[in-house]
């Protein structure tokens, strides 16, 4: 009844941009926080950044002053605006968002989308 779509990801050189987007469609009440996590090959999954619905941000040290989340409650989005990139920012990014759904408004639960790979390499 949820779903979370991703786009963006792909192939970067080292000091370059890209813009990661994620659209949550559905069954959708109401949605509290959107988020990017990351998770590079051996490695657990780790939080990049997080927005909360009135806007305030929090971020990964290892991303800080590179990487710019926002999001766009009117079209349920939440975005990933990366600079600078570094051969360690390859991994799997995946969004997701704490939301309820129409069937059970008062209850908020965690919805993951399905991923997109981001490489930096030269």
């Amino acid at each position: 009844q949820v779903q979370l779509v991703e786009s963006g990801g792909g192939l970067v050189q080292p000091g370059g941009s890209l813009r990661l987007s994620c659209v949550a469609s559905g069954s959708i009440f109401s949605i509290n926080a959107m988020d990017w996590y990351r998770q590079a090959p051996g490695k657990e999954r780790d939080l990049v950044a997080s927005i909360a619905s009135g806007g305030s941000t929090n971020y990964a040290d290892s991303v800080k002053g590179r990487f710019t989340i926002s999001r766009d409650n009117a079209k349920n989005t939440v975005y990933l605006q990366m600079y600078s990139l570094k051969p360690e920012d390859t991994a799997v990014y995946y969004c997701n968002a704490v939301l309820s759904t129409t069937g059970q408004p008062s209850i908020f639960r965690i919805y993951w989308g399905q991923g997109t790979q981001v490489t930096v390499s030269s």
